[in-house]
């Protein structure tokens, strides 16, 4: 069984930074996509970031210019190094997995929580202003 295991949340000041990360186990191969969703109270789930195996990236039109995500294959992880946080990017952030093989376009399939086999419990992230 996989397990997604994220860690990094916690309170910034507005225009600070956070890097999250998500380690996953349980298999012995690495994800074909891993990716980061957030969802605030009363909200739904939204996509933030995705990368595939390669390293292809893909982002929200909101977090363009100040997240980055990345992946080190070896030990399965994920990394969301979030910078310039802004008041509305409170959230619970999710990190999400799939180890299926992805037949047609990556995007904009990745924004689909469907899309996803495994997810983890989410890490808080609160910005104060």
């Amino acid at each position: 069984q996989v397990q997604l295991v994220e860690s990094g949340g916690g309170l910034v000041q507005a225009g600070g930074s956070l890097r999250l990360s998500c380690a996953a186990s349980g298999r012995t191969f690495s994800a074909v996509i891993m990716g980061w969703f957030r969802q605030a109270p009363g909200q739904e789930r939204d996509f933030v970031a995705a990368i595939t195996g390669n390293g292809n990236t893909y982002y929200a039109d909101f977090v363009k210019g100040r997240f980055t995500i990345s992946r080190d294959n070896a030990k399965d992880t994920v990394y969301l190094e979030m910078n310039s946080l802004k008041p509305e990017d409170p959230a619970v952030y999710y990190c999400a997995a799939r180890y299926q093989p992805l037949f047609g376009s990556v995007w904009p399939s990745v924004v689909r929580p469907e899309l996803y086999d495994y997810w983890g419990q989410g890490t808080q992230v609160t910005v104060s202003s």
